[in-house]
């Protein structure tokens, strides 16, 4: 007689993550499907023999010139700020992230008014020199290049704050230890502390590549035809939904692409502290490179945050909005509606993920999570188009069946109102609350879940009881976090918002489109306050580390 191993007893958490994972993976599995879809119209041999080169090199293009350039600015000022003493240094380690709270379309509205020209650069060089139209060229900032810097300047951070880490952690021992080999800085630079570095620099330009082909603001704004002007296009201006999710799934591919040339740099390669002392006295510079080292600093910062602030804060209060009052807070409400609601679903749902994980400790958990942590790098417009297709469908049905039932039109249920948009952002934002909370709830020691069973608390209770109140500041980040992305994001909520639903983002981006660039200042300007929330708090981590070094 043979004895069956009992099974464990199929957990409600497990089968609630699944779920959870499933329709956040929908939208992605939606546009794949498109794939195989011939369709009946030309619209997509049109856009092959057409336009479609045009995006592939703009696309490539972007990311070659973003790439280089967010490597070359977040490597040296870390390198600057983690290993050198210069004048500054203790305020430019934390406000060098500053550039984040400035979403890449703001910056090219605010960059487009001050150099156009009437703008008061151009003007200021005429009074100087007595220059008359035609009399001078000046470089126009709505182009490929000028998209290009308008990425480096708002998105170097993400390989500034990876980098320094990693010179910090991992650079400090082997660094001494080349110099008492006799390595010159230079080489002990480029032979030892970038090698180490490597995995942290090519995951802060993967992140910051991601973040390039999720745009549309900037590159429609700028003329700069790319994979989400094209997906727009094809579905608004052609009604073609099948080539727009062809194309999304083309761009998806370029995402996929980019993950896993990240994840091939790193390789095999395992990098580990072997001295306690991970931090060697920073050197000194002195005179020329002191100020230069400073100079270097103070470029990125000035150009991605100062100037563009200050600028928006002059054309704010000078002129701002026409409609500022009752149409700038119907505005904020749709915004901060829309922002809490999807801050506070995304902290429950990935309390629930994560805890999940943590009971079950199955792979099938841990690739729930993997695969809710893909949504992330997956652009706006690739989601807004994945969740439209099916939704539609669904509210098609819904409507047939009403109809057949009542014998009355409901209309659209869920794409008509904002629930479609919020799963939007869900599932693309859901990753970032996830990771947040599965971070700190892996702190927690399995011996307090232990404790807690032993005095009689099932699940639920050990959750509400135990874990929650230890990770309540975690939540409360992850909340933000995803509160400040939801503001800024500008695709999915074009594509996908109710008619006559704007938010500050949108109101933005159509006052600039029509060129009242001053007017967008008043929500550019509230856009950028709001993303200066997460920061002030990272600026904080980032004090309180210098001072425990």
């Amino acid at each position: 007689m043979t004895s069956r191993i009992p099974q464990p007893a199929r957990s409600p958490l497990l089968v609630a993550a699944f779920l959870v994972a499933l329709l956040t993976g929908l939208p992605v599995a939606s546009v794949g499907f498109n794939l195989f879809l011939g369709g009946t119209s030309t619209t997509w041999s049109h856009l092959a023999s057409t336009v479609l080169p045009e995006y592939i090199a703009n696309s490539l293009a972007l990311c070659a010139g973003v790439g280089f350039g967010v490597a070359v600015v977040g490597v040296t000022t870390a390198w600057l700020t983690a290993m050198h003493d210069f004048p500054g240094r203790r305020i430019f380690e934390w406000a060098l992230v500053l550039p984040l709270a400035v979403p890449a379309y703001v910056m090219a509205y605010v960059y487009t008014d001050f150099l156009q020209f009437v703008g008061p650069v151009q003007t200021t060089l005429r009074e100087l020199f007595g220059w008359e139209y035609g009399d001078y060229h000046f470089p126009d900032i709505r182009t490929l290049p000028g998209a290009i810097l308008m990425f480096v300047f708002v998105l170097y951070p993400y390989v500034y704050l990876l980098a320094r880490t990693a010179f910090l952690e991992r650079a400090g021992g082997v660094l001494e230890a080349a110099r008492t080999l006799g390595t010159g800085p230079w080489r002990a630079f480029f032979t030892v502390s970038l090698p180490l570095a490597r995995p942290a620099i090519a995951a802060g330009v993967a992140l910051a590549l991601m973040e390039t082909l999720a745009d549309y603001g900037t590159v429609a704004y700028f003329a700069v035809n790319t994979f989400t002007t094209g997906i727009y296009r094809a579905w608004f201006s052609l009604g073609d939904r099948v080539a727009s999710a062809q194309l999304a799934a083309i761009l998806l591919g370029f995402v996929l692409l980019l993950v896993a040339l990240e994840r091939s740099t790193r390789g095999r390669a395992r990098y580990h502290n072997t001295s306690s002392r991970h931090r060697p006295p920073p050197g000194r510079l002195h005179g020329l490179a002191g100020v230069m080292a400073m100079l270097a600093c103070f470029t990125p910062l000035l150009l991605g945050f100062l100037l563009p602030a200050g600028l928006l804060l002059r054309m704010a209060l000078g002129e701002g909005d026409a409609q500022f009052g009752e149409r700038f807070l119907m505005l904020a409400r749709n915004s901060l509606t829309l922002s809490g609601l999807t801050a506070l679903l995304a902290v429950a749902l990935a309390v629930l993920l994560a805890y999940s994980a943590r009971l079950s400790k199955t792979f099938l958990a841990q690739a729930l999570n993997r695969l809710v942590g893909l949504g992330y790098a997956v652009p706006g417009t690739v989601i807004a188009v994945g969740v439209l297709i099916p939704v539609t469908r669904l509210d098609n049905w819904i409507a047939g069946q009403w109809e057949s039932t009542f014998g009355s039109n409901p209309g659209l249920l869920l794409t008509g109102g904002i629930a479609a948009l919020i799963y939007a952002y869900l599932a693309r934002f859901l990753a970032v609350a996830l990771q947040t909370v599965d971070a700190s709830l892996s702190k927690i020691t399995p011996s307090m879940d232990d404790a807690a069973r032993s005095l009689g608390l099932g699940q639920g209770a050990t959750l509400r009881r135990v874990h929650v109140p230890i990770l309540r500041g975690s939540l409360f980040t992850a909340a933000l976090l995803v509160f400040v992305d939801v503001m800024k994001e500008l695709p999915a909520t074009l594509v996908m918002r109710p008619f006559n639903f704007d938010t500050l983002a949108t109101q933005a981006y159509t006052l600039a489109s029509d060129e009242r660039l001053t007017e967008a200042s008043t929500a550019a300007l509230a856009i950028v306050a709001v993303g200066l929330l997460p920061l002030i708090a990272l600026s904080r981590q980032i004090s309180r580390a210098r001072k425990s070094t």
